[in-house]
């Protein structure tokens, strides 16, 4: 007989107390399935900041690359505002100094820009404060800019989640940048070789690791979860 049990890490998760959430997730589950050429999401890659990370290269067999173990964070935390065009699987964004709702307007406003339009567009976000504020509920009123919010505690509904993996391994992991600005060029330069090789087997092989550690923690997928047996 198979022997199933097996040593295994425990996992944990919280459970959302949102009071909409189920009117959230529907929310999302329909602009992907009947506006999906008009989806956008939207989300921080953070913290950026300067130390020694650690990772995997090649390397010769017995002699693996060293980095730093002391090292002091003296160029403060920086942000990656990252938005991914669902419809042609393009990701793009901008390095930020400060988080703040001036910074994550100017990314609604890019993003409105690949679609200059007068029609809908529909930004996915986790739950985030800034966007909930009076100046960009407005902008968003005026320019037609429809804001899909996550239900607390349920980042893995946000389609660009599962986009930041191979972000971190190709830009983050066994890395060690000088600077602020080196790294910002380092991110900048990876998005333009991955918009261009979307399909590249290690992103997508790095996407469905991404995916499947999302998934894992609650065996869900995109929108409304599984109902619980009573």
């Amino acid at each position: 007989m198979k022997n199933d049990i097996t040593f295994q890490t425990t996992k944990t998760w919280k459970e959302s107390n949102d009071p909409l959430r189920d009117e959230k997730l529907d929310r999302i589950e329909e602009v992907l399935e009947h506006s999906f050429d008009r989806v956008f999401a939207f989300d921080e890659l953070a913290p950026l900041s300067l130390h020694p990370i650690g990772g995997r290269c090649w390397a010769q067999q017995g002699r693996p690359q060293r980095l730093g173990a002391t090292f002091y964070e003296t160029g403060g935390v920086w942000q990656f505002h990252g938005c991914d065009s669902v419809t042609d699987d393009q990701l793009f964004g901008t390095v930020r100094q400060k988080k703040g709702a001036d910074n994550t307007l100017a990314a609604l406003q890019q993003i409105r820009a690949r679609r200059p339009d007068a029609e809908t567009i529909y930004v996915i976000f986790d739950h985030l404060s800034a966007p909930k504020g009076e100046k960009i509920r407005a902008w968003c009123a005026k320019n037609a800019v429809e804001l899909c919010c996550t239900p607390s505690y349920f980042s893995w509904a946000n389609p660009i989640e599962c986009q930041f993996g191979p972000l971190r391994e190709l830009v983050l992991d066994n890395s060690d940048h000088p600077s602020h600005t080196v790294l910002a060029r380092r991110l900048h330069a990876e998005l333009a070789w991955r918009d261009a090789h979307a399909t590249h087997p290690d992103v997508l092989a790095a996407q469905r690791r991404k995916r499947a550690r999302i998934r894992s923690e609650r065996r869900r997928r995109w929108g409304r979860p599984a109902t619980r047996a009573a």
